[in-house]
């Protein structure tokens, strides 16, 4: 009776998380491993909220104050059942373990227990507290880890496991998020990554040089999303809301919204590293390579394909939009550079209310060209981007008040895209909540003695805007400039 209690307390809870019943029937490793990717889904709500109010430089204002509190309130809510649901899985794995019967020793068929029945009890007392182990205190800062000091001993436990008749750590099947397999191979047994090194991975990927981490960020548990949109403009004088001035006692006109829909799917991103035998055996070693390589190639691929990105299995590159404005070069300008009057022009075709986040994305061989660029018409060389100290003080990091951000993806030195002028803010991108997925293979590499490991990210993404805005009077404007092939 008190089983059947229990059970239905713990569907209970799941239940009221959200969760479906058919995934509660079982109190397993796979709804703990849901509940604990929902943290992760809450951590990434309130950062991006944060997100927002630095990006645009200003407080949380009053609803996004109410979000985080909800956001907080709701992670310790589940973290606290996350706790009861492991100590229940506990119990019950302690009332369902056969109990052999236990007797007291009574020496028969054993001439010296017999002859001294105190020795004989004092064995059995000793083999007692052998068999006993106590229990040890759970390190909270290890949860995260599934009880891996790091990322390199979390790999070695995965390829012990995969070798044919190895028996499987422990923490590994603890945390798997589907039952193990029983050949004994690391991707039937399902493997996930300890929520911590998955969270260390994604952090590098959206670092402050990353240009993910500057879009307008969503996260989403599943493969896309679809969103309502509204391009209409203020000064707009036909679609979507109006307002008119009326006379007094006249019928009042009515308008509407004019709204679209933006569908993105989260495209997969791999990145597949192979380790050698030997690099295997030496944990801090490979622990600092994964660490390294993996974000390191994610965060270009990323980048790459935030600026020219095709659409088609990745995400829509800026410079691939119908929102993207392109600055003409000036007439007889020399191949290969970029000029004072280009930068003007390309700073007034971005919206006013874009100025104060946007940033210049330029390839580092364009920083030649500001750093000898020169204001036109005046009597001596007046610098147009170096300090006051000219070459001996650090150049400045902004031009025009706007940050300067080099990026090995932007296009070479003389081509579409080698300088833009782009607000990421206006940029819409998706991230499947759950960060990394790993897997291992010890085939793929099998006669070279490497195991590879495989890391999955799902991210999409697309401007906001579909066309330039049209102004009531003058040019076109866009969040996203650039300059033509010179």
């Amino acid at each position: 009776m008190k089983k059947h209690s229990l059970a239905l307390t713990a569907m209970a809870v799941a239940l009221s998380l959200g969760f479906a019943e058919s995934a509660v029937v079982r109190n397993d490793a796979a709804s703990l491993d849901q509940m604990q990717n929902r943290l992760i889904e809450l951590n990434a709500e309130a950062n991006n909220i944060k997100a927002r109010a630095a990006a645009e430089s200003r407080d949380l204002n009053d609803d996004e104050r109410k979000d985080l509190d909800q956001i907080f309130a709701s992670f310790e809510e589940l973290s606290a059942d996350i706790e009861r649901l492991e100590r229940l899985d506990t119990m019950n794995a302690s009332v369902a373990a056969p109990q052999g019967r236990r007797t007291e020793a009574d020496g028969g068929g054993d001439p010296q227990a017999a002859a001294n029945p105190n020795a004989s009890r004092a064995q059995a007392e000793a083999g007692r507290a052998r068999a006993s182990v106590p229990a040890q205190p759970r390190d909270n800062r290890e949860t995260g880890k599934w009880g891996f000091r790091s990322q390199g001993e979390y790999f070695s436990a995965v390829v012990k496991a995969s070798q044919r008749g190895a028996a499987p750590d422990p923490r590994l099947i603890a945390n798997a998020p589907t039952t193990y397999g029983s050949e004994g191979v690391g991707v039937d047994g399902g493997f996930a990554v300890p929520p911590d090194f998955r969270t260390a991975i994604v952090q590098k990927v959206m670092a402050e040089d990353s240009l993910l981490g500057r879009t307008d960020q969503m996260t989403t548990s599943t493969n896309s999303i679809t969103v309502p949109t509204d391009e209409t403009t203020p000064w707009q004088a036909t679609g979507g809301i109006q307002a008119y001035w009326e006379s007094e006692g006249g019928q009042k006109q009515q308008s509407k919204p004019q709204l679209t829909e933006k569908t993105v799917k989260a495209n997969k991103i791999i990145a597949l590293v192979p380790m050698t035998d030997e690099l295997l055996q030496d944990a801090p070693s490979m622990a600092a390579y994964v660490a390294s390589k993996a974000p390191v190639k994610i965060d270009f691929k990323v980048n790459s394909a935030l600026i020219s990105g095709t659409g088609a299995g990745q995400p829509l590159g800026f410079l691939n939009s119908g929102a993207l404005v392109t600055v003409a070069a000036e007439s007889a300008q020399t191949a290969d550079t970029v000029n004072f009057t280009n930068i003007v022009k390309m700073y007034t075709r971005m919206p006013a209310s874009a100025k104060r986040t946007a940033v210049w994305l330029i390839n580092e061989d364009v920083e030649q060209q500001l750093m000898t660029m020169q204001f036109p018409g005046t009597g001596t060389a007046v610098p147009a981007y170096l300090p006051p100290g000219g070459l001996s003080a650090a150049p400045y990091g902004t031009l025009l008040g706007r940050p300067v951000i080099t990026s090995e993806a932007a296009p070479a030195l003389g081509d579409v895209g080698d300088i833009s002028f782009v607000d990421f803010s206006q940029y819409m991108s998706v991230v499947k909540a759950g960060g990394v997925k790993q897997d291992v293979s010890i085939h793929l590499f099998f006669d070279y003695d490497i195991t590879a490991f495989r890391f999955v990210l799902r991210v999409g993404g697309m401007p906001w805007w579909n066309t330039p805005i049209t102004r009531a009077n003058g040019a076109s404007r866009s969040p996203f400039v650039t300059l033509a092939a010179r």
